[in-house]
């Protein structure tokens, strides 16, 4: 175990097609698209220089090809409760679609029949969170938009919804951590330079 002050640090994943057309991704094992290998790749001089006590990430392929990309893989452990999270129903379905027969549809305050609740997806990232606390330092995660903005507002004030609020962009470095006790965003949404 680290005595350094726990950080959390969330490492998107590249583009897939589906994050470029904005259907929902979670259980559906797409690849990156050739922009988001080169997206994986531009992490790499970034995260090589950051000394990771705690490497996790989703099984899906385009979380573990990140994580190979950009370096850290070679400490990588998979942990399932980084998956995205379960849209039943709407998985491969954009917003818009969905949106056509229920207007005031909302992934964070709606059904997702087939799929998980809200309160589903804050337990495992509370899981997540806790083990990067007793895990102390650094931990790098490795995983998906939804899940993560459900893991900061875990994080920050105990309310995953807080993460609709948030705004993940593919292969995007946020970092959570502490500051005089106070649990805080140190970076958020920040892109490796090209």
């Amino acid at each position: 175990m680290s005595e350094r002050t726990p950080e959390l640090w969330l490492i998107r994943h590249g583009e897939t097609e589906w994050s470029k057309s904005g259907q929902h991704t979670s259980f559906t094992d797409l690849p990156l698209t050739p922009f988001g290998v080169e997206q994986a790749k531009r992490l790499q001089p970034v995260l090589g220089k950051v000394d990771f006590d705690l490497v996790l990430t989703s099984p899906r392929q385009r979380a573990t090809v990140t994580a190979e990309l950009a370096g850290v893989h070679h400490r990588a452990e998979i942990d399932e409760d980084l998956q995205e999270w379960n849209y039943g129903i709407h998985e491969g379905v954009t917003t818009a679609q969905v949106r056509e027969t229920d207007p005031t549809w909302n992934v964070w305050r709606s059904e997702n029949p087939g799929g998980e609740t809200l309160a589903q997806v804050e337990a495992r990232t509370e899981r997540v969170i806790e083990r990067c606390m007793d895990n102390g330092g650094r931990c790098a995660l490795i995983a998906h938009a939804h899940v993560f903005r459900v893991l900061a507002g875990m994080f920050l004030i105990k309310e995953g919804v807080f993460g609709e609020h948030l705004l993940l962009s593919t292969a995007s470095i946020s970092v959570l951590g502490v500051d005089r006790g106070v649990r805080v965003i140190k970076r958020w949404n920040e892109m490796p330079p090209e």
